[in-house]
């Protein structure tokens, strides 16, 4: 990742979104050339001069002190996760070429996260890595999302741009896809050198074009909690309510949790899902072949030969 033109276009997108008014500065003349504030405006709102903040804006993030980064977070308005970012992006540009280089992550699942999953019985659970591949889940979680571990190595953001299935799994696909691209731009300012992320962007941007306008945005998010829409192929819609945790023990991993309001529709919905589920399972497991049968041959103890 070129972290001069991330910092520069990040500044920019950032200060390009607020008016004058917004920043409670007087708006003089009524013709500007910029959509937000100028870069003098900036400068002000943040205590620095503009021949620095153009510096910074300009991509070079180095030296620039905790209290700098947080009065300009303040002056562009950012909220927790774009000011996480930021610091991300200026933790890169202060890194040593030692320091360069991806952090460990847990590379399988811990069979006690395993017994976890199963152990979660009435609400669909998943987990999934910082590349957003699905690595395993409850036997509700993958019923839920069924679509998504039918593909070979099940990934949700190539789910969600490549496969024309996503539009009808989710309903509010455009706003499902602009939180899927904000989630993965702040895993990409937390990893700035993990080459299989940059692969997996780089992907995306060759091959959906939706993908490559989100990503041109700028947008970050945390992906921590919220309410989903599923249009299920087999018990129709639902919303859902998701909870996301990190497993600290496993760097990069995360546990996703859906549950419905009690009382609701959805919440009958789920009840049906997860007695498909478990009928499914039960089919799956009763068309399973029988062992075949055990031709060992058996020792003639009383001849110390085998039996022919």
């Amino acid at each position: 990742m070129d972290t001069r033109s991330e910092v520069r276009e990040f500044l920019s997108t950032r200060r390009a979104r607020i008016t004058p008014d917004q920043a409670g500065l007087p708006a003089f003349g009524g013709n500007r050339r910029v959509p937000g504030l100028r870069r003098e405006e900036v400068s002000l709102l943040a205590g620095v001069s503009v021949d620095y903040y153009t510096r910074l804006e300009r991509g070079d993030l180095s030296g620039a002190s905790d209290s700098v980064l947080d009065a300009l977070a303040r002056a562009l308005q950012l909220d927790e996760a774009e000011t996480a970012h930021l610091f991300d992006l200026a933790r890169t540009a202060n890194a040593s070429p030692v320091a360069r280089t991806p952090r460990k992550k847990a590379t399988e699942l811990r069979a006690s996260i395993l017994r976890l999953l199963d152990a979660m019985t009435e609400a669909p659970a998943i987990v999934r890595n910082n590349y957003f591949d699905y690595l395993a889940g409850n036997a509700l979680g993958r019923a839920l999302y069924a679509p998504v571990f039918a593909q070979p190595q099940p990934n949700s953001a190539r789910f969600a741009f490549l496969d024309p299935v996503a539009q009808e799994f989710y309903p509010e696909w455009d706003r499902n896809t602009q939180e899927l691209v904000a989630a993965m731009r702040g895993e990409a300012g937390r990893n700035p050198f993990d080459r299989k992320l940059t692969d997996l962007v780089g992907e995306l941007s060759t091959r959906s074009e939706r993908f490559r306008t989100l990503w041109a945005a700028h947008n970050v998010r945390f992906h921590r909690t919220g309410v989903k829409r599923i249009a299920h192929p087999i018990v129709g819609e639902m919303e859902l309510t998701y909870e996301a945790f990190e497993l600290p023990a496993d760097p990069g991993l995360h546990l996703s949790t859906y549950t419905a309001e009690p009382g609701t529709a959805s919440a009958d919905k789920l009840r049906m899902l997860a007695s498909w589920a478990a009928t499914d399972a039960a089919a799956s497991v009763a068309a399973e072949p029988e062992p075949a049968p055990d031709r060992t041959p058996t020792p003639d103890h009383t001849s110390g030969r085998a039996d022919c």
